[in-house]
Formats: structure tokens, sequence, C-alpha cells
């Protein structure tokens, strides 16, 4: 049976794994294909260029400001 501290304890416990892209140890690595694949999307719609070469953390940094520039992922 889940209590509510167990609930409480496992929010907290996935909020202390959410890290800053450049905090990830797999950061320096290419972007994933489904980053490549939602940075294409959403540079499309923003009417933006993408810098060739992209890491997988600067992808993720990438991804965050296109999606407050089209409104996506609200």
């Amino acid at each position: 049976m889940t209590t509510m501290t167990d609930r409480g304890n496992e929010r907290a416990d996935q909020s202390a794994a959410i890290k800053e892209p450049d905090e990830w140890v797999t950061g320096d690595e290419p972007p994933t294909a489904a980053q490549e694949s939602y940075l294409s999307t959403l540079a499309r719609e923003a009417h933006a260029e993408l810098p060739p070469d992209l890491t997988k953390a600067e992808a993720s940094k990438r991804i965050d400001e296109l999606q407050a520039k089209t409104g996506r992922g609200q």
C-alpha cells in the first residue's frame, strides 16, 4: 500500500534526479534521433536555423528555446 508519505518521497526523488543538460554525463554525445527529429520540426515552425554538430545537451537547450518561441511543450 502506498501512503501519502511514500508519494511525497517519490516526488522528491524524481525532482532530485532532474539535472541541467550541462550536468549530464552523456551531454557531450551526439543528439538522439528523437531530439534531431523534434528539433527539425521546431526549427521549421520557428523559421530558425540549427547549428551543425550539436551535442545532446545543446540540443536539449535548443529544444527548450524553440518550444518557448513556438508555444509548443507548454
